[in-house]
This record gives structure tokens, sequence and C-alpha cells, in this order.
């Protein structure tokens, strides 16, 4: 069973920066794509930014030129570094990934976060 645990949401001001981390935990073989996910009140979960294993990364176009996806493999850890927020940031966001746990046999796995709360607001 793999888990995924994230940090770093709160309340920041327009203009402001929060850096979010989720770190991965359990029976991990390996792990292929790491993502961010986001949730407005609502609205429908939208994909933020994913990187893979080899470092490729491909992001929203309300999120380019903002918004940093960065992992460190040797950690399990995904981050998410968000500046030049703005109202329409605020959503719960969501960590994901996906890759192969320990067997045997090995075995695919999608986890989810349980959300971290950003909330934009003057």
């Amino acid at each position: 069973q793999v888990q995924l645990v994230e940090s770093g949401g709160g309340l920041v001001h327009p203009g402001g920066s929060l850096r979010l981390s989720c770190a991965a935990s359990g029976s991990i073989w390996s792990i292929d794509v790491m993502g961010w996910y986001r949730q407005a009140p609502g609205k429908q979960r939208e994909s933020v930014a994913i990187v893979t294993a080899g470092g490729s990364t491909n992001y929203a176009d309300f999120v380019k030129g903002r918004f940093t996806i960065f992992r460190d493999n040797a950690k399990n850890t995904v981050y998410l570094q968000m500046n030049s927020l703005q109202p329409e940031d605020t959503a719960v966001y969501y960590c994901n990934a996906g890759g192969l746990a320990r067997g045997p046999p090995l075995r695919s796995f999608q986890a989810w976060g349980q959300g971290t709360q950003v909330a934009v607001s003057s």
C-alpha cells in the first residue's frame, strides 16, 4: 500500500507564494509520474502539473510561468512552488502518484493524498 501526505497549504495574499510538498511512503518499488491537481468549490478536479521520474514536466495553461513542479526521487517527494498566486488559485490541492508497488509480484498503483487547502485572499 502506498500513502501520500501533503503539506504546505495555507492562506496567502494575492501575489504571494506557497510551496506544497507531497511525500510518498509504503510498499514502493518505483514511482513513474507524480502530479498536482486541484479542486475549487463547485468545480471538477483539474490537473495543475505533472512530472515524470526523468524530470519531464507538463503544466496547465493557467499556471505556466507561475508554478514550478519538481521532485526528489531519493525521497519520493514532489513539490509545487506557486508564485504570483491569485484568488482564482484558491482550491484544495491534491497530490497524485503512479508507479509499481513491491510484491511479489510487482503491481501497479495509483495513489492520492488527502488534499491541502490553498486560499488566496486580501
